[in-house]
């Protein structure tokens, strides 16, 4: 009974949703510089109607994260849903049919604005379920935690971690969702439970400038460059090996339930060049240079070159594993490594600057999971159709949760598509997005009244 009064809560008041949605998107909220403060503001407004205790806790220029509850108990199970606040900036917004902060709705069926999908439609309605738990009363003895969190498009050190380190540290938490979109159409619904971490490495190779009629006088920094990027693939030599959390066929096997039958599936995955990219990224560290930038003029050596590199790791191997790697690498070459940017006219050496760096993590346990099983079944009677376990290619806060111990039954599950974020024209779908309203209440309805058995 109480199922069907959350479904007939949601069904009737769609359209006071959606305008919630509409006014987190317009919220500015652009990562850098964050202003996450602006989003904070809504939340809580939006909460005090149901007398539900919610706590904005700032920080910097205009900065916030905002921790929620559904009642003041946490002796029984407390389950944990986390959204990031913060959205990538929108980037030429000339090639944007709408302003990227109008959320404008298109056929009564899409939602067009920065951050619809990553991740303000997931978050919003994280912050509606606790709504709707809150006013329906339905005597759940156990307590539903809302963490709406700023920084993660910067790594979350000062999001996520932080609420972790000074405000959920007391809190034991039996079971978590953070919301980033989990769409990999044209496949159903993935429920994440793990993803690669993600390092990201700037190579400064300095060397000697002189006039390029000369060249031999100096030491063309770019030449360096090219040594050490022609070099990049040594790095395997000295990188421990390790084996991925799930193989490729067990990845396949995951999809493939999803399915009527596996031959369907083969056969689809055998048309689908994107999804066996996306599945073969999955079971292997991969690097990629991103971006480079050298040379002062057409007649002059240059003496600094600068590269971007993107690591993305598997879990067990560490940012310290790559790092050590990489200055081997270098040093094979015969570069010195300094630990200062700058150097003397005549200097010739090697400088990395580490400035993104996250773990890469995974929820081991989960095959055992009854609370997971659950989640499942819930997805799959909303969606009509059978989601499937899955890993995820970027990274995402939940190494936060799960590796120090704190809350390792952690999952990734949201609206929208993983394929619009930080897309132009990023959108989410209006029925996704009430279907996922639908499963964050139900599944926390059904994990919280569990206390009382």
């Amino acid at each position: 009974m109480s199922e069907e009064l959350i479904i007939k809560e949601i069904d009737d008041n769609k359209e006071e949703y959606i305008e919630f949605l509409r006014g987190l998107i317009k919220a500015k909220s652009y990562n850098p510089p964050g202003d996450e403060k602006n989003v904070a503001l809504k939340i809580k407004d939006y909460l005090n109607g149901e007398r539900i205790k919610c706590e904005i806790l700032p920080f910097g220029d205009n900065r916030a994260n905002l921790l929620a509850f559904l009642n003041d108990n946490f002796n029984y199970k407390n389950l944990l849903y986390n959204g990031h606040m913060d959205v990538v900036p929108p980037g030429n917004e000339e090639e944007w049919k709408n302003p990227p902060l109008s959320a404008t709705i298109k056929r009564n069926k899409l939602i067009f604005g920065r951050g619809t999908t990553d991740m303000k439609g997931p978050l919003a309605a994280m912050i509606i379920a606790l709504k709707i738990l809150k006013k329906l009363d339905l005597n759940l003895s156990g307590n539903l935690i809302l963490n709406a969190v700023a920084d993660e498009e910067t790594g979350g050190k000062f999001g996520t971690k932080w609420s972790l380190d000074n405000k959920l540290n007391e809190i034991k938490c039996n079971f978590s969702v953070i919301g980033e979109p989990s769409g990999l159409n044209p496949l159903p619904k993935a429920i994440i439970l793990g993803e690669k971490g993600h390092l990201q490495i700037r190579i400064i190779t300095n060397g000697i400038s002189c006039h390029s009629s000369t060249p031999f006088i100096g030491e063309n920094a770019i030449y360096m460059m090219s040594n050490i990027i022609q070099n990049l693939d040594n790095l395997e030599k000295y990188i421990p090996k390790v084996k991925p959390p799930l193989s490729l066929e067990e990845l396949k096997k995951l999809i493939s339930e999803s399915f009527p039958s596996e031959e369907i599936f083969e056969r689809i995955y055998s048309e689908q060049p994107l999804l066996q990219n996306v599945v073969k990224s999955l079971t292997q560290f991969t690097k990629s240079l991103n971006m480079i930038n050298g040379g002062i003029k057409e007649n002059v050596v240059p003496d600094r070159c600068e590269a971007i590199i993107d690591f993305r790791l598997l879990p067990d191997q560490t940012t310290e594993d790559v790092i050590d790697a990489l200055k081997k690498v270098i040093k094979d070459l015969g570069y010195q490594i300094r630990d200062e940017p700058l150097g003397k006219p005549e200097d010739v050496f090697v400088y990395l600057d580490i400035f993104n760096q996250n773990e890469a993590s995974y929820w081991k346990d989960w095959e055992s999971s009854a609370d997971l099983k659950m989640f499942h079944n819930i997805v799959e009677k909303i969606y009509k159709k059978k989601p499937f376990n899955f890993l995820f290619p970027a990274c995402a806060d939940a190494h936060y949760l799960r590796n120090k111990g704190y809350c390792p039954a952690t999952i990734l599950f949201g609206p929208g598509s993983a394929a619009t974020a930080h897309a132009i024209n990023e959108y989410i779908e209006i029925q996704d997005f009430i279907n996922a309203i639908k499963v964050y209440t139900l599944f926390a309805y059904n994990f919280l009244k569990e206390s009382n058995d």
